[in-house]
């Protein structure tokens, strides 16, 4: 019976890149997104370029009910997943009480409370087997506070905290956890665009190869491109009353425009 690598967020952006590269090197895909089209799409292709078994179920993990269900789906199923992948999440931008709190909510029930209950289910599964591997996504972001991002920030923080924290407790398991914190990604979105004239922003392709790679050597916290790893520990030196000035600064200047 052949393993499978589960990935979230994965119909577009990096998690789409992620799966990608994973099937370049051989490994069987589980695919997991809110929307089924583009999905079947990506898992025929993936198929029909790499030779590999590609499974997808579409899932909105923000639903606590049909994560839910999808949980117990796997739990039914005989397949072994060895290398849980989350790259599902969403962002929010702009001053906090102005946004509407169901899309606040459904940030952190995607971005915190979904990513955690998937590491804890199929953690368990994983022990149960002998050890696996889970890569959780965070951000450049969660080094600081992120004034006119602050749920996302806060939420990519605890994504980082929470996999070092795993990493250290799974040890003994023979579970290695660990935790990507890109920058800015390359998309159709135009404030990244507006971010490229500034710095250079890397590709999810880009970001994806520098993932496995440092995933094959067991690194614990996964930072692609030179100057996003001075930029985070940067972070980590200067004081807090800085840091979140100067993140301000730049997220209130490059936050998106909305259409009116």
């Amino acid at each position: 019976m052949p393993s499978y690598a589960l990935i979230t967020g994965a119909s577009s952006g990096l998690g789409l890149a992620m799966a990608e590269a994973l099937a370049r090197r051989g490994r069987h895909l589980l695919l997991v997104a809110r929307h089924r089209d583009p999905l079947e799409a990506v898992a025929g292709e993936l198929t029909q370029r790499f030779g590999v078994e590609v499974l997808f179920r579409a899932c909105d993990l923000g639903e606590p009910l049909r994560l839910s269900g999808f949980l117990l789906e796997l739990e039914e199923s005989d397949r072994r997943i060895d290398l849980l992948v989350n790259c599902a999440g969403v962002r929010s931008y702009g001053h906090f009480l102005a946004q509407e709190w169901a899309d606040e909510q459904d940030l952190i029930e995607l971005n915190v409370l979904a990513l955690t209950r998937l590491c804890h289910a199929l953690g368990n599964r994983m022990a149960v087997h002998g050890g696996g591997q889970i890569l959780n996504v965070a951000s450049l972001a969660a080094f600081q506070p992120g004034p006119w991002m602050a749920t996302y920030a806060a939420s990519k923080a605890y994504v980082l905290h929470f996999s070092e924290a795993l990493r250290e407790e799974l040890k003994q398991t023979g579970i290695r956890v660990s935790v990507l914190c890109p920058g800015p990604v390359t998309s159709p979105l135009r404030w990244v665009e507006r971010l490229r004239d500034g710095r250079r922003c890397l590709s999810p392709e880009q970001v994806a190869l520098y993932t496995v790679r440092a995933l094959a050597r067991n690194r614990a916290v996964i930072i692609p491109g030179q100057g996003n790893r001075w930029l985070a520990r940067g972070c980590r030196f200067a004081s807090r009353w800085l840091a979140r000035k100067v993140a301000g600064m730049i997220n209130k200047r490059y936050r998106p425009r909305l259409p009116q």
